[in-house]
């Protein structure tokens, strides 16, 4: 497994000449060996035929000598075809009688005549081909001397076969060094090949691993091949997936915004029924100052209550503009952003009719460096949707702790729970596409702010209904973004 792994990570500009150097060394091995094992065949053929030849011309020679055991006569044919037959090069060659004893031979002082032939010596000698010994390097074979049918003796003969081993050699170290050249050349011309096949993909990865890191850009066309048309295609589909992209960030970005000035729109009206209910009472104590204002206890009383009126609806114009309005800045998270969404949601409570449970466990001021605006934004959207999906009469509930390093919020409603597609959008690994507004388009927002804060969200069924939706943002992590920002 560890080699896979490792064979694995090797450029696959390097494993594929290694594959070709591999195949030529099993192909040249293979061929290396039907080459020498035909060689060996024709070399032992050959040496066969002229040791039969060599047998021929010596029976035919000794045949009548050895009838009358005439030693000199045989010994003298045994010099003959020695000197006749040097490319043969016989090393030995024993004449015996039918008893098996020795009547000649080209070494007698290795052999002596009359002696009786060792019974190992005979064994070694094959009667129809030469049986090689590669230790040796000697070839051994044995003629039977016939007359009329009865055998009268037989000739033991051996020859020097080094040369045939070292042509064998030769061939071997030409076919080794021919075979190692070629796949070496092979590697080298297989390593050039994958090089310039695999050129495009590096361009391709160079430009995805940019969109990996958020900066998603085109091939440009002078940098697609038009003669390859594969490459071309592949390209252009990459180019194509680039535009889609972006296409989708763009539609993203607008239902986005359409999202944010659609919540804007479901809480005007409420905001215009705060704004107004303090303007009426603005103008009574107008007119009050313009009929008594004289009276210093009515000027007094009519001044504090325009005091009160105006910063009211103060109070409202801030909330609106600091939840909406582009910030231009990052500004951190505190606790009046917490009021900013309490007092944005009252209207739309009133409305409704509802109730909301607020515990807050944050302190006071400051709470963290953590960009206060997307956060405040998003528990906004949860609060609409808890609302939405909570009957008239009902309640809401919002959470807020700073607890191991992250602020944690939850929002829940007496709604009949969110639906599985709308849950996955929060839930899932990836939140998906989102093609229009009302589709949960609060919900996309809300899950898109939780992964670039690099927190995490959750679920879950409500202890008496409902649902109940916690969401973690870690100050730790936010504060090395805020700092960068």
């Amino acid at each position: 497994m560890n080699v896979l792994r490792a064979w694995g990570s090797i450029p696959v500009s390097y494993r594929v000449p290694v594959l070709v150097a591999l195949l030529m060394v099993v192909v040249s091995a293979a061929i290396s060996e039907r080459v020498l094992d035909r060689l060996s065949q024709t070399q032992e053929a050959a040496l066969d035929g002229l040791a039969e030849t060599y047998l021929d011309g010596l029976s035919a020679a000794i045949v009548p000598a050895v009838m009358r055991g005439d030693v000199w006569e045989i010994f003298d044919a045994l010099d003959r075809t020695t000197t006749a037959y040097r490319s043969l090069a016989p090393l030995e060659t024993v004449v015996a009688g039918v008893d098996g004893r020795v009547l000649a031979a080209s070494d007698p002082g290795r052999v002596a005549t009359y002696s009786q032939l060792p019974a190992d010596y005979v064994a070694q000698f094959g009667l129809r081909s030469v049986s090689i010994d590669s230790d040796t390097m000697a070839g051994s074979t044995r003629r039977d001397l016939v007359y009329q049918g009865q055998k009268v003796g037989a000739v033991f003969a051996s020859f020097d076969v080094s040369h045939l081993f070292a042509e064998r050699r030769e061939i071997l170290v030409t076919l080794l060094a021919t075979n190692g050249m070629l796949a070496a050349a092979f590697a080298l011309g297989g390593f050039l090949l994958v090089r310039r096949i695999t050129a495009p993909l590096g361009v391709l990865e160079s430009h995805m691993r940019s969109a990996a890191n958020g900066m998603a850009q085109p091939i440009p066309p002078a940098g697609i091949p038009s003669r390859d048309r594969e490459v071309a295609s592949l390209f252009n589909g990459y180019n194509a997936l680039v535009q889609a992209q972006r296409d989708s960030d763009r539609l993203a970005t607008q239902l986005a915004e359409e999202e944010r000035l659609a919540s804007l729109g479901r809480l005007a009206s409420g905001m215009a029924h705060e704004i107004n209910n303090p303007l009426g009472g603005l103008f009574n104590a107008i007119g009050t100052l313009k009929a008594h204002g004289s009276a210093p206890g009515v000027r007094e009383t009519s001044i504090a209550l325009i005091e009160r009126g105006l910063q009211g609806i103060r109070d409202v114009v801030a909330a609106a503009l600091a939840t909406y309005r582009p910030e231009r800045s990052t500004r951190t998270f505190a606790v009046a952003d917490l009021e900013d969404v309490r007092l944005l949601m009252t209207p739309e409570l009133r409305r409704k009719r509802q109730r909301l449970e607020w515990s807050v466990d944050l302190g006071s001021g400051e709470v963290a460096r953590v960009n206060g605006a997307p956060i405040r934004q998003a528990l906004l959207n949860l609060l609409l949707n808890a609302s939405a999906a909570t009957p008239e009469g009902g309640g809401i509930a919002l959470s807020a702790a700073s607890r191991g390093g992250e602020l944690r919020f939850e929002v829940r409603d007496e709604g009949p729970g969110l639906p599985p597609h709308v849950a996955r959008i929060l839930v899932a690994s990836e939140p998906g596409p989102i093609v229009s507004a009302g589709g949960g388009l609060g919900l996309w927002m809300v899950r898109r702010t939780v992964d670039e804060c690099g927190g995490r969200i959750a679920v879950a069924d409500g202890p008496n209904g409902g649902t109940v939706i916690a969401m973690s943002i870690p100050i730790a992590q936010e504060e090395r973004r805020f700092d960068a920002a």
